[in-house]
């Protein structure tokens, strides 16, 4: 018996953004997603007073599944995080997984063993803001007199000379917004700043044993975070379900199309579609 034509057939696909990088920034990840899914996103973490940045982000956590359970009324969804956002699904998958069919994680590494207790460690003393993005955030340029400006600032970065020019352009048109001044970042300096300043220390615990929900994992080939972070715990948490693309940790940025065909393949893999036994693939 066919479905009712008002009826949308494409699984729910609940999209958490990075650190520094409103949701609306990742659109054409979204539209190259849109044949397959139907695509909801929370607009910006860390920005919402009843929703503040603490210490191992469960209040961060909350915003998901409170937007899972009002914005999404409580359809069961497929999680899907870059960065950050790829640790709060995790986080909400864990809390709510009757709310939750699967988690895909865009270079969300989880932390683990040695590494975690470094990681609790430099919490505690500051001693490692220098050699996290933090030190540089806490200086990061915020400013400027138009958007042609923004624009020029950006395209003359390093970190951003592999980006995709339609992605580049909307975190320069959409990443910023206007003021008395000219543009400023969208997304505040300073929750920026906390955020990294409060990275939780005991996710490697929810790889201890077989997770509530499926969980997949893209990451980047020359992502410095998955060296810092090491993928032992991911191995398991996953079990093994791993895809790998070229470029750095902000890869979905770089390569927009090649990663919406990963996301697609990882949720088939999950969904037990494509073959049994998974085995590691990349493009």
């Amino acid at each position: 018996m066919n479905a009712p034509a008002d009826i949308d057939p494409r699984p729910l696909l609940v999209f958490s953004h990075a650190n520094g990088f409103p949701a609306v920034v990742y659109r054409k990840l979204f539209a190259a997603l849109e044949p397959a899914f139907r695509v909801r996103a929370v607009p910006l973490f860390g920005h919402d007073a009843r929703y503040p940045v603490r210490d191992g982000w469960t209040s961060l956590a909350q915003q998901l599944v409170d937007f899972l359970q009002h914005t999404c009324r409580d359809e069961p969804a497929i999680l899907l995080g870059h960065s950050l956002g790829g640790y709060l699904s995790l986080m909400a998958a864990q809390a709510r997984p009757d709310q939750v069919r699967q988690v895909v994680l865009l270079d969300s590494p989880v932390v683990a063993g040695w590494r975690a207790r470094l990681l609790w460690l430099s919490k505690r003393t500051g001693l490692g803001e220098r050699f996290s993005p933090a030190a540089v955030t806490k200086n990061r340029r915020n400013r400027w007199p138009d958007l042609a400006a923004v624009q020029a600032h950006f395209a003359s970065k390093a970190a951003f000379r592999q980006w995709d020019a339609d992605m580049l352009h909307d975190y320069s048109a959409l990443g910023t917004t206007a003021d008395p001044q000219g543009r400023t970042l969208a997304f505040a300096r300073e929750v920026e700043y906390r955020i990294y300043k409060t990275l939780p220390h005991r996710l490697g615990e929810l790889a201890r044993k077989p997770f509530v929900v499926p969980v997949s994992f893209i990451g980047g080939r020359d992502s410095r975070e998955i060296r810092l972070a090491g993928l032992g715990a991911t191995r398991r948490l996953t079990q093994n379900r791993m895809q790998w693309l070229d470029g750095s940790h902000l890869f979905p940025f770089e390569s927009p199309l090649e990663t919406a065909r990963l996301i697609e393949r990882a949720v088939q893999i999950a969904d037990g579609d494509c073959h049994s036994s998974f085995k590691t693939c990349s493009l």
